[in-house]
């Protein structure tokens, strides 16, 4: 499976936009800081949004669909699914 995933930090001022083929890996990655960049920068690493799939060109062609919205279109979709912005990573662990 591959999944295209959003997260924000604690005040959902910052958002991230990645895709991976292991979800639960890339996440304790984001949380514990464990590779260098935008995410460890800015603290972001609360999953707020994800898709799976198993085709890997779907979610690659997704993951830019979705970077190239407004924020204000990527909000829409986070709420429409997960209004109360809790983190979805909790049932993963």
């Amino acid at each position: 499976m591959y999944y295209v995933y959003i997260l924000s930090n604690w005040n959902h001022r910052v958002l991230y936009i990645g895709v991976t083929n292991d979800l639960k890996r890339r996440l304790y990655e984001h949380k514990n800081g464990l590779v260098d960049g935008f995410t460890k920068r800015y603290n972001v690493h609360k999953l707020v949004y994800f898709d799976a799939t198993s085709d890997v060109y779907a979610a690659i062609t997704r993951e830019k669909q979705l970077k190239g919205w407004k924020r204000e279109r990527k909000i829409k979709l986070i709420e429409e699914k997960n209004p109360k912005w809790d983190d979805l990573s909790k049932a993963l662990f």
